[in-house]
Order: C-alpha cells, then structure tokens, then sequence
C-alpha cells in the first residue's frame, strides 16, 4: 500500500528532505531545515513548483513533515519512504 502512495516524484522529494534533514548520518538529525522555496525543491527534484507544492501538503497532512513557515522533517517520512 506504501509504495501507491508515492510516485517517483514524490520519492525524490522525500529523498532530498531526508538528505536535507540529515537522516541517517551520524548523529542527531536535523529535523528543522533551513529555509527553501518550492521552486528550488522543484528544481532539485527535476518537476514543477505547484507539483512540490501538492506533495508538500500531502506530506503534511500524513504527518510526515510539519510545514508551516519552517519545514520539520518526522521520522515517519523516512519510513515511509524506505518501506
């Protein structure tokens, strides 16, 4: 069911924000990233602006990541992105 969620869009967004947020190095993560915009993400990504936008909120609302003038990474993203 985990792998109808994400498309391969999605999976590279998750991917950058896990990255971003340091999961899995050494260490604590950073689980508050520094601030970027949706079209620098897009452009990470390789897709579109409203595209990061649409997988952003559907971040959100899983609980995966809290947005909201700061973008907080939850552990919850990086399982579900390596289920």
């Amino acid at each position: 069911m985990v792998n109808q969620l994400f498309n391969s869009s999605e999976k590279r967004l998750a991917r950058v924000l896990l990255l971003m947020a340091q999961f899995g190095k050494d260490g604590t993560p950073d689980r508050v990233i520094a601030k970027i915009s949706q079209k620098t993400l897009a452009e990470i990504v390789g897709t579109t602006r409203p595209r990061v936008n649409s997988f952003m909120n559907k971040f959100s609302k899983l609980g995966f990541i809290k947005y909201n003038g700061t973008l907080e990474v939850h552990n919850s993203l990086l399982n579900v992105f390596f289920a």
